[in-house]
Protein backbone atom coordinates (compact mmCIF):
# COMPACT_ATOMS: atom_id res chain seq x y z
CA UNK A 1 0.00 0.00 0.00
CA UNK A 2 1.12 3.36 -0.76
CA UNK A 3 2.19 6.22 1.59
CA UNK A 4 1.29 8.64 -0.86
CA UNK A 5 -1.73 10.05 1.20
CA UNK A 6 -4.24 12.38 -0.11
CA UNK A 7 -7.58 14.22 0.73
CA UNK A 8 -9.76 16.19 -1.89
CA UNK A 9 -10.75 19.53 -1.28
CA UNK A 10 -14.16 19.14 0.23
CA UNK A 11 -15.79 16.38 1.63
CA UNK A 12 -19.19 15.05 2.41
CA UNK A 13 -20.49 15.17 6.04
CA UNK A 14 -19.27 12.68 8.08
CA UNK A 15 -15.94 11.08 6.44
CA UNK A 16 -12.41 12.15 7.70
CA UNK A 17 -10.16 9.49 6.85
CA UNK A 18 -7.23 10.01 4.64
CA UNK A 19 -7.32 8.81 1.16
CA UNK A 20 -5.17 6.23 -0.14
CA UNK A 21 -3.13 6.19 -3.68
CA UNK A 22 -3.21 2.64 -5.18
CA UNK A 23 -3.07 1.43 -8.37
CA UNK A 24 -5.86 -0.16 -10.09
CA UNK A 25 -4.16 -4.07 -10.77
CA UNK A 26 -3.62 -3.68 -6.61
CA UNK A 27 -7.29 -2.82 -6.34
CA UNK A 28 -9.18 -5.28 -9.14
CA UNK A 29 -8.91 -7.73 -11.66
CA UNK A 30 -7.68 -5.50 -15.06
CA UNK A 31 -9.12 -8.27 -18.44
CA UNK A 32 -9.34 -7.54 -21.82
CA UNK A 33 -11.51 -9.80 -24.48
CA UNK A 34 -10.60 -12.73 -26.51
CA UNK A 35 -9.51 -11.23 -30.91
CA UNK A 36 -13.22 -11.71 -32.54
CA UNK A 37 -12.04 -10.79 -36.29
CA UNK A 38 -13.89 -8.55 -38.31
CA UNK A 39 -15.59 -11.71 -40.53
CA UNK A 40 -17.55 -12.99 -37.53
CA UNK A 41 -19.23 -9.79 -36.90
CA UNK A 42 -23.17 -10.19 -38.01
CA UNK A 43 -26.05 -8.03 -37.93
CA UNK A 44 -27.91 -9.52 -35.11
CA UNK A 45 -26.60 -11.42 -32.10
CA UNK A 46 -25.19 -10.67 -28.85
CA UNK A 47 -23.85 -6.69 -28.90
CA UNK A 48 -20.09 -6.59 -29.92
CA UNK A 49 -18.96 -2.88 -28.19
CA UNK A 50 -15.73 -1.01 -29.31
CA UNK A 51 -14.32 1.90 -28.44
CA UNK A 52 -17.03 3.75 -31.14
CA UNK A 53 -20.01 2.14 -29.33
CA UNK A 54 -18.49 3.74 -25.77
CA UNK A 55 -18.05 7.67 -27.40
CA UNK A 56 -21.58 7.34 -28.88
CA UNK A 57 -22.72 6.17 -25.47
CA UNK A 58 -20.72 9.06 -23.89
CA UNK A 59 -22.14 11.94 -26.33
CA UNK A 60 -25.35 10.62 -26.85
CA UNK A 61 -25.52 9.62 -30.23
CA UNK A 62 -25.81 6.87 -32.78
CA UNK A 63 -23.08 4.57 -34.17
CA UNK A 64 -23.32 1.75 -36.74
CA UNK A 65 -23.63 -1.24 -33.97
CA UNK A 66 -21.94 -5.44 -34.14
CA UNK A 67 -22.76 -8.29 -32.78
CA UNK A 68 -21.31 -11.98 -32.61
CA UNK A 69 -22.87 -14.99 -32.91
CA UNK A 70 -24.33 -16.71 -29.15
CA UNK A 71 -21.95 -19.54 -29.88
CA UNK A 72 -18.98 -17.62 -30.39
CA UNK A 73 -20.04 -15.38 -27.57
CA UNK A 74 -19.92 -18.51 -25.37
CA UNK A 75 -16.60 -20.27 -26.47
CA UNK A 76 -14.49 -16.99 -25.99
CA UNK A 77 -16.30 -16.18 -22.98
CA UNK A 78 -15.28 -19.53 -21.28
CA UNK A 79 -12.04 -18.07 -21.43
CA UNK A 80 -12.30 -14.25 -21.14
CA UNK A 81 -14.83 -14.39 -18.39
CA UNK A 82 -18.18 -12.44 -19.07
CA UNK A 83 -18.70 -8.76 -18.25
CA UNK A 84 -21.03 -8.52 -15.27
CA UNK A 85 -23.18 -5.28 -14.09
CA UNK A 86 -20.85 -3.00 -12.17
CA UNK A 87 -17.84 -3.45 -14.39
CA UNK A 88 -16.13 -0.35 -16.03
CA UNK A 89 -14.63 -0.59 -19.56
CA UNK A 90 -12.20 1.63 -20.97
CA UNK A 91 -11.51 2.52 -24.53
CA UNK A 92 -7.75 1.56 -25.43
CA UNK A 93 -7.63 3.33 -28.95
CA UNK A 94 -9.01 6.07 -30.35
CA UNK A 95 -10.08 8.38 -28.14
CA UNK A 96 -8.45 6.75 -25.20
CA UNK A 97 -9.38 6.77 -21.32
CA UNK A 98 -13.32 7.11 -21.85
CA UNK A 99 -14.77 5.42 -19.80
CA UNK A 100 -18.67 2.72 -19.78
CA UNK A 101 -20.10 1.09 -17.10
CA UNK A 102 -22.01 -2.38 -17.75
CA UNK A 103 -25.45 -1.47 -16.84
CA UNK A 104 -27.09 -4.96 -16.85
CA UNK A 105 -26.00 -9.11 -16.91
CA UNK A 106 -27.06 -9.44 -20.75
CA UNK A 107 -24.60 -10.59 -22.89
CA UNK A 108 -22.22 -8.44 -23.83
CA UNK A 109 -18.54 -8.87 -25.53
CA UNK A 110 -16.07 -6.29 -26.22
CA UNK A 111 -12.92 -6.03 -28.96
CA UNK A 112 -10.02 -6.95 -27.42
CA UNK A 113 -7.33 -3.80 -27.20
CA UNK A 114 -10.07 -1.27 -28.16
CA UNK A 115 -11.73 -1.41 -24.58
CA UNK A 116 -9.86 -2.47 -21.44
CA UNK A 117 -12.06 -4.13 -18.53
CA UNK A 118 -12.26 -3.14 -14.83
CA UNK A 119 -13.46 -5.61 -13.06
CA UNK A 120 -16.56 -4.73 -10.65
CA UNK A 121 -15.51 -5.79 -6.77
CA UNK A 122 -15.78 -5.33 -3.17
CA UNK A 123 -13.26 -2.62 -3.07
CA UNK A 124 -14.98 -0.42 -5.86
CA UNK A 125 -17.63 1.76 -6.73
CA UNK A 126 -18.76 1.44 -10.47
CA UNK A 127 -19.64 5.36 -10.63
CA UNK A 128 -16.92 6.76 -8.29
CA UNK A 129 -13.99 4.60 -11.20
CA UNK A 130 -16.04 6.20 -13.96
CA UNK A 131 -16.03 9.54 -12.55
CA UNK A 132 -12.76 9.17 -11.68
CA UNK A 133 -11.89 8.81 -15.79
CA UNK A 134 -13.10 12.67 -16.06
CA UNK A 135 -10.41 14.10 -13.44
CA UNK A 136 -7.92 16.44 -14.39
CA UNK A 137 -5.67 13.87 -12.70
CA UNK A 138 -6.34 10.65 -14.83
CA UNK A 139 -6.34 13.12 -17.99
CA UNK A 140 -2.86 14.28 -16.81
CA UNK A 141 -2.16 11.27 -16.22
CA UNK A 142 -3.16 9.66 -19.54
CA UNK A 143 -1.06 12.53 -21.19
CA UNK A 144 2.03 11.26 -19.76
CA UNK A 145 2.17 7.48 -20.78
CA UNK A 146 -0.44 7.25 -23.98
CA UNK A 147 1.29 6.92 -27.20
CA UNK A 148 -0.08 9.47 -29.65
CA UNK A 149 0.81 9.14 -32.88
CA UNK A 150 -1.97 9.07 -35.85
CA UNK A 151 -4.07 7.10 -33.32
CA UNK A 152 -3.68 6.98 -29.46
CA UNK A 153 -3.02 3.64 -27.56
CA UNK A 154 -3.46 3.03 -23.73
CA UNK A 155 -2.59 -0.28 -23.01
CA UNK A 156 -3.54 -2.95 -20.58
CA UNK A 157 -0.89 -2.77 -18.75
CA UNK A 158 -0.85 1.21 -18.21
CA UNK A 159 -4.28 0.63 -17.14
CA UNK A 160 -2.98 -1.35 -14.22
CA UNK A 161 -0.22 0.64 -13.51
CA UNK A 162 -2.69 4.17 -13.56
CA UNK A 163 -3.17 5.28 -9.82
CA UNK A 164 -6.17 6.20 -8.44
CA UNK A 165 -6.61 8.02 -4.86
CA UNK A 166 -9.79 6.86 -3.42
CA UNK A 167 -11.30 6.72 0.11
CA UNK A 168 -13.37 3.74 1.75
CA UNK A 169 -16.28 2.31 -0.50
CA UNK A 170 -18.80 4.00 1.89
CA UNK A 171 -17.82 7.19 0.96
CA UNK A 172 -16.88 6.16 -2.42
CA UNK A 173 -20.40 5.34 -2.72
CA UNK A 174 -22.03 8.76 -1.82
CA UNK A 175 -19.50 10.20 -4.32
CA UNK A 176 -20.76 8.04 -7.32
CA UNK A 177 -24.25 8.10 -6.14
CA UNK A 178 -23.58 12.14 -6.24
CA UNK A 179 -22.73 12.06 -9.40
CA UNK A 180 -25.01 9.67 -10.77
CA UNK A 181 -27.64 11.81 -10.00
CA UNK A 182 -25.96 14.80 -11.53
CA UNK A 183 -25.23 12.64 -14.75
CA UNK A 184 -28.99 12.15 -14.83
CA UNK A 185 -29.86 15.89 -14.57
CA UNK A 186 -27.56 16.54 -17.54
CA UNK A 187 -28.87 14.02 -19.48
CA UNK A 188 -32.44 14.99 -18.65
CA UNK A 189 -31.50 18.74 -20.05
CA UNK A 190 -30.42 17.26 -22.93
CA UNK A 191 -32.89 15.31 -24.18
CA UNK A 192 -34.87 17.91 -23.70
CA UNK A 193 -32.46 19.80 -26.03
CA UNK A 194 -32.42 17.12 -28.57
CA UNK A 195 -35.78 16.63 -29.21
CA UNK A 196 -36.53 20.38 -29.54
CA UNK A 197 -33.40 20.69 -32.02
CA UNK A 198 -35.27 18.39 -33.93
CA UNK A 199 -38.79 19.42 -33.44
CA UNK A 200 -37.15 22.80 -34.58
CA UNK A 201 -35.63 21.33 -37.96
CA UNK A 202 -39.42 19.29 -38.57
CA UNK A 203 -41.00 22.74 -38.11
CA UNK A 204 -38.33 24.60 -40.88
CA UNK A 205 -39.55 21.94 -43.75
CA UNK A 206 -43.19 22.09 -42.73
CA UNK A 207 -43.47 25.65 -41.83
CA UNK A 208 -41.10 26.83 -45.49
CA UNK A 209 -42.25 26.32 -48.99
CA UNK A 210 -40.46 23.27 -50.09
CA UNK A 211 -39.58 21.67 -53.59
CA UNK A 212 -40.78 24.88 -55.35
CA UNK A 213 -43.70 25.09 -53.97
CA UNK A 214 -45.36 28.77 -52.66
CA UNK A 215 -46.80 27.58 -50.11
CA UNK A 216 -46.12 25.70 -46.50
CA UNK A 217 -47.26 22.30 -45.15
CA UNK A 218 -48.43 24.13 -42.37
CA UNK A 219 -49.63 27.85 -41.99
CA UNK A 220 -51.44 29.26 -39.29
CA UNK A 221 -55.08 29.61 -39.21
CA UNK A 222 -56.33 32.79 -41.76
CA UNK A 223 -53.50 32.76 -44.41
CA UNK A 224 -54.29 30.63 -47.68
CA UNK A 225 -52.39 33.11 -50.11
CA UNK A 226 -49.08 32.21 -51.68
CA UNK A 227 -45.83 33.34 -50.80
CA UNK A 228 -43.71 35.37 -53.27
CA UNK A 229 -39.84 34.47 -53.68
CA UNK A 230 -37.72 37.70 -53.51
CA UNK A 231 -34.02 38.30 -53.17
CA UNK A 232 -32.21 38.51 -49.86
CA UNK A 233 -30.38 41.91 -51.00
CA UNK A 234 -34.20 43.21 -51.49
CA UNK A 235 -35.56 42.75 -48.45
CA UNK A 236 -32.32 43.65 -46.50
CA UNK A 237 -28.32 45.81 -46.51
CA UNK A 238 -25.90 43.03 -46.22
CA UNK A 239 -22.40 44.27 -44.28
CA UNK A 240 -19.27 42.39 -43.30
CA UNK A 241 -17.14 43.36 -40.18
CA UNK A 242 -13.52 44.43 -39.80
CA UNK A 243 -10.92 42.28 -41.90
CA UNK A 244 -8.06 42.63 -39.56
CA UNK A 245 -7.39 41.29 -36.34
CA UNK A 246 -8.43 43.67 -33.75
CA UNK A 247 -6.15 45.23 -30.75
CA UNK A 248 -7.72 43.07 -27.97
CA UNK A 249 -8.54 44.98 -24.84
CA UNK A 250 -9.25 43.61 -21.15
CA UNK A 251 -13.06 45.72 -21.77
CA UNK A 252 -14.76 48.13 -24.08
CA UNK A 253 -16.58 47.20 -27.08
CA UNK A 254 -17.56 43.75 -27.20
CA UNK A 255 -16.23 41.75 -30.55
CA UNK A 256 -18.27 39.17 -32.17
CA UNK A 257 -16.93 36.19 -34.37
CA UNK A 258 -18.38 32.78 -36.07
CA UNK A 259 -18.23 31.24 -32.98
CA UNK A 260 -20.14 33.49 -30.64
CA UNK A 261 -23.56 33.47 -33.04
CA UNK A 262 -25.20 31.26 -30.76
CA UNK A 263 -25.18 33.41 -27.86
CA UNK A 264 -24.15 36.86 -29.23
CA UNK A 265 -21.69 36.79 -26.30
CA UNK A 266 -18.05 37.01 -26.09
CA UNK A 267 -14.84 37.92 -23.70
CA UNK A 268 -12.93 39.59 -26.24
CA UNK A 269 -12.79 43.37 -26.50
CA UNK A 270 -11.71 46.40 -28.56
CA UNK A 271 -11.26 49.78 -27.20
CA UNK A 272 -14.12 52.79 -27.95
CA UNK A 273 -11.77 54.94 -29.93
CA UNK A 274 -10.81 51.34 -32.43
CA UNK A 275 -14.82 51.05 -32.49
CA UNK A 276 -15.37 54.69 -33.52
CA UNK A 277 -13.12 54.76 -36.15
CA UNK A 278 -13.54 51.32 -37.89
CA UNK A 279 -17.60 51.11 -37.12
CA UNK A 280 -20.25 53.27 -39.37
CA UNK A 281 -22.16 50.37 -39.22
CA UNK A 282 -23.17 47.92 -36.22
CA UNK A 283 -25.01 45.70 -35.06
CA UNK A 284 -28.58 47.13 -33.50
CA UNK A 285 -31.43 45.43 -32.07
CA UNK A 286 -33.44 43.38 -34.42
CA UNK A 287 -30.41 43.28 -36.92
CA UNK A 288 -29.71 39.52 -37.87
CA UNK A 289 -25.83 38.19 -37.55
CA UNK A 290 -25.34 35.51 -39.98
CA UNK A 291 -21.68 33.26 -40.32
CA UNK A 292 -20.04 33.64 -43.96
CA UNK A 293 -16.66 32.21 -43.39
CA UNK A 294 -15.81 28.83 -41.78
CA UNK A 295 -20.06 27.84 -40.74
CA UNK A 296 -22.10 29.65 -43.45
CA UNK A 297 -25.70 30.32 -42.78
CA UNK A 298 -26.11 30.26 -39.19
CA UNK A 299 -28.36 33.49 -38.15
CA UNK A 300 -29.43 34.83 -34.86
CA UNK A 301 -31.30 37.88 -34.09
CA UNK A 302 -29.45 40.80 -31.41
CA UNK A 303 -31.89 41.37 -29.17
CA UNK A 304 -30.55 44.27 -27.51
CA UNK A 305 -29.05 47.51 -28.00
CA UNK A 306 -25.71 47.11 -26.11
CA UNK A 307 -22.73 47.94 -28.81
CA UNK A 308 -20.83 45.24 -30.52
CA UNK A 309 -18.28 44.72 -33.02
CA UNK A 310 -18.06 42.01 -35.49
CA UNK A 311 -15.13 40.53 -37.64
CA UNK A 312 -15.31 39.76 -41.15
CA UNK A 313 -16.53 35.90 -40.87
CA UNK A 314 -19.99 37.55 -39.63
CA UNK A 315 -22.57 38.98 -42.06
CA UNK A 316 -24.81 41.90 -40.54
CA UNK A 317 -28.36 41.91 -42.33
CA UNK A 318 -29.85 44.81 -41.90
CA UNK A 319 -33.75 44.89 -42.46
CA UNK A 320 -35.83 46.94 -44.50
CA UNK A 321 -39.47 45.61 -43.63
CA UNK A 322 -39.40 42.18 -42.86
CA UNK A 323 -39.93 40.77 -39.52
CA UNK A 324 -36.37 39.32 -38.26
CA UNK A 325 -37.63 36.74 -36.19
CA UNK A 326 -38.79 35.26 -39.33
CA UNK A 327 -36.42 35.86 -42.04
CA UNK A 328 -33.46 34.08 -40.00
CA UNK A 329 -35.86 31.10 -39.48
CA UNK A 330 -36.34 31.89 -43.27
CA UNK A 331 -32.78 31.70 -43.66
CA UNK A 332 -32.44 28.54 -42.32
CA UNK A 333 -34.97 26.87 -44.00
CA UNK A 334 -33.76 24.31 -46.17
CA UNK A 335 -34.67 27.05 -49.70
CA UNK A 336 -32.25 29.29 -48.31
CA UNK A 337 -29.55 27.33 -46.97
CA UNK A 338 -29.61 25.93 -50.22
CA UNK A 339 -29.06 28.86 -52.23
CA UNK A 340 -26.18 29.51 -49.75
CA UNK A 341 -24.61 26.53 -50.30
CA UNK A 342 -24.88 27.02 -54.04
CA UNK A 343 -22.58 30.49 -54.01
CA UNK A 344 -20.35 29.60 -51.34
CA UNK A 345 -16.77 28.89 -52.33
CA UNK A 346 -16.37 25.66 -51.32
CA UNK A 347 -12.44 24.77 -51.85
CA UNK A 348 -11.42 28.17 -49.81
CA UNK A 349 -9.87 27.14 -46.39
CA UNK A 350 -11.55 27.80 -44.94
CA UNK A 351 -15.08 27.72 -46.88
CA UNK A 352 -17.01 31.02 -47.32
CA UNK A 353 -19.69 32.89 -49.39
CA UNK A 354 -18.60 36.27 -50.46
CA UNK A 355 -20.67 39.08 -48.78
CA UNK A 356 -22.14 40.45 -52.13
CA UNK A 357 -23.32 37.06 -53.18
CA UNK A 358 -25.61 37.03 -49.71
CA UNK A 359 -28.30 39.57 -51.13
CA UNK A 360 -28.22 37.13 -54.71
CA UNK A 361 -29.82 34.37 -52.39
CA UNK A 362 -33.70 33.51 -53.36
CA UNK A 363 -35.88 33.43 -50.09
CA UNK A 364 -39.59 32.59 -50.24
CA UNK A 365 -42.22 35.06 -48.11
CA UNK A 366 -44.90 35.11 -46.88
CA UNK A 367 -47.10 38.51 -48.41
CA UNK A 368 -48.78 39.11 -45.20
CA UNK A 369 -46.63 40.66 -42.83
CA UNK A 370 -48.98 39.45 -39.74
CA UNK A 371 -47.72 35.58 -41.26
CA UNK A 372 -44.32 36.79 -40.75
CA UNK A 373 -44.88 37.96 -37.70
CA UNK A 374 -46.54 34.81 -36.53
CA UNK A 375 -44.15 32.53 -38.17
CA UNK A 376 -41.47 34.74 -36.09
CA UNK A 377 -43.23 34.62 -33.07
CA UNK A 378 -43.18 31.18 -33.09
CA UNK A 379 -39.84 30.14 -33.93
CA UNK A 380 -38.08 32.78 -31.34
CA UNK A 381 -40.03 31.10 -28.36
CA UNK A 382 -38.63 27.52 -29.55
CA UNK A 383 -35.42 28.98 -29.45
CA UNK A 384 -35.85 30.94 -26.27
CA UNK A 385 -36.53 26.82 -24.89
CA UNK A 386 -33.49 25.00 -26.44
CA UNK A 387 -31.55 28.03 -25.21
CA UNK A 388 -32.96 27.53 -21.88
CA UNK A 389 -31.93 23.72 -21.96
CA UNK A 390 -28.69 24.42 -23.35
CA UNK A 391 -27.82 26.67 -20.51
CA UNK A 392 -28.92 23.90 -18.06
CA UNK A 393 -26.79 21.73 -19.73
CA UNK A 394 -23.83 24.36 -19.79
CA UNK A 395 -24.18 25.01 -16.13
CA UNK A 396 -24.90 21.28 -14.92
CA UNK A 397 -21.93 20.58 -16.76
CA UNK A 398 -19.80 23.25 -15.08
CA UNK A 399 -21.09 22.30 -11.76
CA UNK A 400 -19.66 18.47 -12.50
CA UNK A 401 -16.36 19.44 -13.90
CA UNK A 402 -15.88 21.63 -10.60
CA UNK A 403 -16.40 18.90 -8.30
CA UNK A 404 -14.81 16.35 -9.76
CA UNK A 405 -11.90 19.00 -9.37
CA UNK A 406 -12.51 19.17 -5.38
CA UNK A 407 -13.36 15.60 -4.94
CA UNK A 408 -11.05 14.05 -6.95
CA UNK A 409 -7.21 14.66 -5.54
Amino acid sequence: MSNNNKTPAIRFKGFTDTWEQRKFSELTEIRSASRVHKEEWQSSGVPFYRSSDVMAALNGTENEKAFISEELYEKLSAVSGKLEKGDVLVTGGGSVGKPYIVPNNEPLYTKDADLLWIKNNENLDPYFVYTFFFSPTFTDYLNSVSHVGTIAHYTITQLGETPITLPCVSEQQKIGDYFRNLDSIITLHQRKYDKLIQFKAAMLKKMFPQNGANKPEIRFRGFTDGWEQRKLGDIVTVYDGVHQTPNYQTSGVMFLSVENIATLKSNKFISIEDFKRDYKVYPQRNDILMTRIGDVGTTNVVTDNDVKAYYVSLALLKYKETNPFFLSSAIQSDFVQKGLSNRTLKTAIPMKINKDEIGQVDVMLPTSADEQDKIGSFFSQLDTLITLHQRKCDKYKSIKAGLIRKLFP
